[in-house]
């Protein structure tokens, strides 16, 4: 747990880099994850998982365009990643 409080306090002090990172990091890994999605069928799972996956990655690239609190960046970015990963995980086991 201290290793993740330490990535936490050092988000948030270095806030203006890592939001560059975090945007290509979420936007690539939702890209990833939609093509995945849409490569195995489209019926309305499919599409729910793709809308999902939109709406996380929007809110966090809109987090940190709006110039949201830290923190709300920080944990729009971890929902993202985890998320995306979940859904290529899923299609990668699946397909």
């Amino acid at each position: 747990m201290a290793t993740l409080s330490h990535i936490k306090n050092d988000f948030v002090q270095n806030i203006n880099g890592y939001s560059s990172l975090g945007i290509v990091l979420s936007t690539c890994l939702g890209g990833i994850a939609v093509l995945l999605v849409l490569s195995m069928s489209n019926g309305l799972l499919p599409m729910a998982l793709v809308l999902l996956t939109v709406l996380v990655c929007s809110a966090h690239n809109a987090a940190i365009l709006t110039v949201q609190k830290p923190i709300l960046i920080y944990r729009l970015l971890v929902t993202s990643v985890v998320l995306n990963l979940s859904i290529i995980l899923g299609c990668l086991v699946l397909g």
